[in-house]
């Protein structure tokens, strides 16, 4: 997805901002002074708001900006027969551009940002935080000590309470919640394909305007040659071009208002009579069913809509407010209400009035402008749906697919190759098969009215879980939201046949794929859950396991982050040997969109020290990626040896029956750290030490000698086991993947079989292994083969 701020200039940006705050923390000799720093802080403050809200143009606004290309015609697709009907099709666009991406979106729905994370999935994990909802049940309490996992608390008696009491109470709940996200999410994908057909075929359809006996193929060409050229450049992102959204975008912005203002001066003003309401009631009762089925056709005025929360993630909501408010809302009304007065006059050129009512001393400049404008809405609507689609693989609802960060300047930059290519010849089979844009625009309609009808259900359940708003105000928006959202979905229905049904087949499509998935994977889940050892077993092995230990390290992944896997129990009933030094590890996605990296990696011993058995867990926010230069190895080890040395200021270690990820802590040794961590000096690494109760981020010492309750030196022993695990580390280090193959019972119902066995095997067959995921080398790898039956 585009960005429009780079790292290095926000952290400066910040920094500056810190600066100013500082001085005016200072005590001042005159009053001027102070009235001078605060003066310069509020003009420092406007001119990055304005700065990002410029920027915000070119990533957020292009798709609902390019609309004024297609909506007349898609509303009039059999013509004109009396200019009043121009009035009132201009006056419900006016009013739905006011009441979904002004009032609804705008200044409500970014307010329900996940941290700056917008779209369906932030939704969801905003309110997985909030109640325990999400189906795989792998959060510890601790993972809510995260600085990212910021969530609100409620009182027990209040409908908040009553609410998540609700939905947690039945599976069938969350499995609902859960379809109704993955169903707008499968809209987006969906929207992702249309957008551009819709998009580059609208602009391309310019070049017949002044050549009427040119044949539709030529325009269908150039926009296939376009959409090839756009999918073929995906892999460079768009870090190296997007410092040209913005200024195409707002280029775009000021010419269709321009052009808006000078049609309603030349042709008819009388046009502005449409933002009396009264004109929506005529217009239906003279076009009765007909203006019920155009409602198809105004819905496309707000498409994009969703794109603007979707692709919220780099931009301060301010700076969306105020980039709508200021530039993108008022030159919409002007472009709309100009084309209409156009039509006033020649409605016999409803098929093409945005390039008809084009004057002539500019109509090749903005033929150019309204391409580049369409590519553009094109690329954040693909990169959007990137983004999405790696939330989903994050959270366990889409198949594992190699994912590519192609910017270290911006954030959330990534590319999907699978995906971009399914994409491509998706977008062109729809621009090539349907040839025009009235039956695209259906397909569009019914895409866009789904999501934000998604939308709306989960931002109830965010006015009452996260923003604990009186019921009364939630039952408002929630009504009037669904009275003209459903309006509008009642509409692209009618279409279904003409149309509509393409977003509707691919939705169901990647739906069934995501849902399967996310079943094969909690199945597996819960299989690994009960079939664990205990660790009463573990024990009974003693400190050699039972087997042979052989110089090394072995990292066994498993998907626990709690007790041994059945992997582990497998691997050592199959093989004599086994490695000296042995980590479990878990690498566990939350609902947050990051974990920083310093509270990435939990690690806690397993049974007594000389078992010399560890279990780290890995916990990653959807937004953050496995890069190859990430180097997870060298990470985990560095939180296992600050552990171990952290562990020799401990008092004793946690080994008992009732095994727990996290290990104890006394208050004796919590005033051991408190004392010894006073005299630390700032440039030590830090270590997030996890216990039951909290996550202490502490610092290790430099060569520290410290003494533990009974009196006894430390330091020989932290730096014995040090050593171990070093020259462990020398020998060689193997990571034990389970190679699983997950089959249905056998008196299981046919549909689970046919799920499990066949659609779930074949995805599995061909999605990514998780060693190619963690980057893990050929020579280093040791799979063990298991059945599952669920």
């Amino acid at each position: 997805m585009a960005s429009g701020l780079e790292i290095d200039e926000e952290h400066e940006t910040k920094g500056n901002m810190w600066v100013l705050e500082q001085k005016l923390d200072q005590p001042m000799d005159e009053e001027g002074g102070r009235l001078k720093n605060m003066l310069l802080e509020k003009k420092y403050s406007a001119l990055l708001l304005l700065r990002l809200a410029f920027q915000s143009l070119g990533v957020v606004y292009g798709d609902l900006g390019t609309s004024p290309l297609y909506v007349f015609y898609n509303t009039f697709p059999k013509g004109i027969d009396d200019p009043e009907e121009v009035i009132g099709a201009l006056s419900l666009i006016i009013y739905s551009l006011t009441l979904i991406p002004l009032l609804k979106y705008v200044f409500i729905v970014c307010r329900a940002n996940d941290n700056g994370q917008g779209g369906t999935f932030a939704l969801y994990s905003l309110l997985c935080r909030h109640a325990r909802i999400k189906t795989i049940p792998n959060q510890h309490r601790t993972d809510e000590e995260l600085t990212t996992y910021s969530r609100n608390t409620f009182h027990e008696h209040s409908f908040a309470a009553k609410t998540k009491r609700w939905l947690e109470a039945r599976v069938f709940r969350k499995n609902a919640l859960l379809v109704l996200v993955l169903a707008g999410t499968c809209m987006v994908v969906g929207d992702g394909i249309l957008t551009p057909a819709i998009s580059v075929l609208s602009a391309s359809g310019g070049i017949r305007v002044n050549n009427p006996k040119m044949d539709t193929g030529v325009v269908v060409i150039v926009a296939v040659v376009i959409l090839i050229g756009l999918f073929s450049v995906q892999h460079y992102g768009t870090d190296k071009v997007g410092w040209l959204f913005a200024p195409v975008v707002l280029l775009w912005f000021l010419l269709i208002g321009g052009i808006g203002i000078f049609n309603i001066w030349k042709y008819d003003s009388s046009v502005l009579r449409a933002f009396s309401p009264v004109y929506i009631y005529r217009y239906f009762r003279k076009l009765k069913k007909d203006g019920w089925s155009s409602l198809g056709g105004i819905m496309l005025s707000i498409t994009g809509t969703e794109a603007l929360f979707a692709d919220l993630a780099h931009f301060p909501v301010s700076a969306v407010q105020l980039a709508f408010t200021a530039i993108v809302f008022p030159c919409l009304l002007l472009a709309y209400s100009g084309q209409a007065a156009y039509l006033m006059q020649n409605k016999e050129h409803v098929v093409d009035s945005f390039y008809r009512s084009i004057p002539d001393s500019i109509y090749w400049p903005t033929f150019v402008v309204a391409t580049l404008a369409a590519i553009v809405a094109s690329q954040a609507t693909i990169s959007a749906t990137f983004s999405i689609i790696k939330q989903a693989v994050a959270l366990g609802c889409f198949p594992r697919v190699k994912i590519v960060h192609t910017s270290k300047n911006f954030l959330g930059q990534v590319y999907i190759p699978d995906m971009n290519w399914i994409l491509m010849i998706l977008c062109i089979a729809v621009t090539a098969g349907f040839k025009n844009q009235s039956q695209i625009g259906n397909a569009y309609g019914t895409a866009v009215v789904i999501v934000m009808l998604a939308t709306t259900l989960l931002m109830t359940l965010i006015m009452l879980l996260v923003w604990h708003c009186p019921w009364i105000l939630v039952l408002l928006f929630t009504v009037l939201s669904l009275v003209v959202e459903g309006t509008y979905f009642s509409a692209v229905l009618l279409k279904v046949d003409q149309g509509g049904w393409v977003p509707l087949v691919i939705a169901a499509v990647f739906l069934i794929v995501m849902y399967i998935w996310h079943y094969g994977t909690l199945k597996r889940y819960e299989f690994e859950m009960h079939s664990k050892v205990s660790m009463a077993w573990l024990l009974g092995l003693g400190p050699s396991l039972g087997l042979v230990r052989v110089p090394g390290i072995g990292l066994v992944y498993t998907e626990l982050a709690s007790g041994v896997p059945h992997i582990f129990s497998h691997f050592i009933t199959n093989l004599p040997a086994i490695h000296s030094v042995v980590v479990l590890v878990c690498v566990k996605y939350l609902p947050v969109y990051t974990v920083p990296e310093e509270e990435r990696f939990l690690v806690k011993r397993i049974g007594p020290k000389n078992f010399h058995m560890f279990r780290c867990v890995a916990r990653y926010g959807y937004k953050d990626l496995h890069r190859k230069d990430d180097n997870f190895e060298k990470k985990l080890f560095d939180s296992l040896f600050l552990f171990v040395r952290l562990e020799s200021m401990m008092e004793g270690c946690s080994d008992s029956d009732e095994y727990s990820l996290y290990g104890q802590q006394t208050q004796h040794s919590r005033d051991l750290f408190l004392r010894d961590n006073t005299n630390m000096s700032s440039s030590n690494a830090d270590l997030t030490l996890s216990s039951v109760d909290s996550i202490v981020p502490v610092k290790s010492p430099p060569n520290a000698t410290t003494t533990t309750s009974s009196g006894q030196e430390s330091s020989h022993t932290e730096g014995d086991e040090l050593e171990f695990l070093n020259s462990c580390r020398d020998a060689g280090v193997v990571h034990i993947l389970g190679n699983t193959v997950v089959r249905a019972r056998r008196d299981s119902r046919f549909p689970k079989k046919i799920a499990i066995d066949y659609i779930y095997a074949f995805l599995r067959k061909i999605c990514r292994e998780n060693s190619v995921i963690f980057h893990v080398p050929h020579e280093s790898l040791l799979n063990v083969g298991q059945i599952f039956y669920v």
